[in-house]
């Protein structure tokens, strides 16, 4: 009996899982590789937690970048992650949400989660030192 139910309880664990590979594989924003060092000094909105800002590295990848506290900072590709990228489709960074202009979607910068089918695509962030973090892909 116990056997039984030990079984039974793993087949329920087993079928309640989902594949998310939904909101991982996302068919409108390319995937490229970079890596972006940025001076905070340059940047005075992102010494204080909750003031995100809005850069595009060199080879033109737009990014979102909000510090969370001292040693947490989160990054995501700046374009709506719903739709091909256009002109309306940079995402506006406010507070601690970004709000894409087409479809009026908004994300959470904390989370990267919004109101639409696909979330915001996330980038690794290193601390260097007080004066500077890389974010890279």
């Amino acid at each position: 009996m116990k056997n039984y139910f030990i079984i039974v309880s793993t087949l329920i664990l087993l079928l309640g899982c989902t594949n998310d590979s939904v909101r991982n594989n996302n068919p409108y924003i390319p995937s490229y590789g970079f890596s972006y060092v940025i001076n905070l000094n340059l940047n005075a909105a992102l010494t204080s937690p909750g003031n995100p800002v809005a850069l595009t590295e060199p080879s033109g990848i737009g990014i979102i970048v909000i510090k969370v506290s001292d040693s947490d900072y989160r990054a995501w590709n700046a374009n709506c992650p719903n739709h091909t990228p256009s002109s309306c489709s940079r995402l506006i960074p406010n507070s601690t949400t970004a709000k894409c202009s087409c479809e009026n979607y908004e994300y959470n910068l904390l989370t990267g989660v919004g109101n639409a089918q696909y979330t915001l695509i996330p980038y690794r962030v290193e601390v260097l030192n007080s004066n500077s973090i890389r974010v890279y892909n």
